[in-house]
């Protein structure tokens, strides 16, 4: 079967963010005085072909994030793999 991965990167806690201090600083000066914090992240979407189950894509997407799509020591990660015919969660 074919799946969706949808991944999504960020900071961890404790990792100060200066880009989204810098985000922040902005939207406070047009004006969008609520905002009390930004983090920035990446999202991604990997298309897999092939795939004998969704517990499989969800192995092949973690070793992903562990191996290359995310750096361990600053940032976390989680994803969803979804069915690439129809979007709805795989089961995993």
């Amino acid at each position: 079967m074919n799946y969706k991965a949808r991944i999504t990167v960020s900071l961890k806690k404790s990792v100060v963010d200066p880009q989204g201090t810098v985000v922040k600083s902005a939207l406070l000066t047009m004006g969008f005085g609520n905002v009390a914090g930004v983090r920035i992240g990446k999202h991604m979407e990997i298309d897999l072909a092939d795939c004998e189950s969704a517990a499989e894509a969800a192995r092949m997407v973690d070793e992903m994030c562990r191996r290359l799509l995310a750096n361990p020591v600053i940032e976390e990660y989680e994803f969803e793999v979804v069915d690439a015919s129809n979007g709805e969660a795989a089961g995993q």
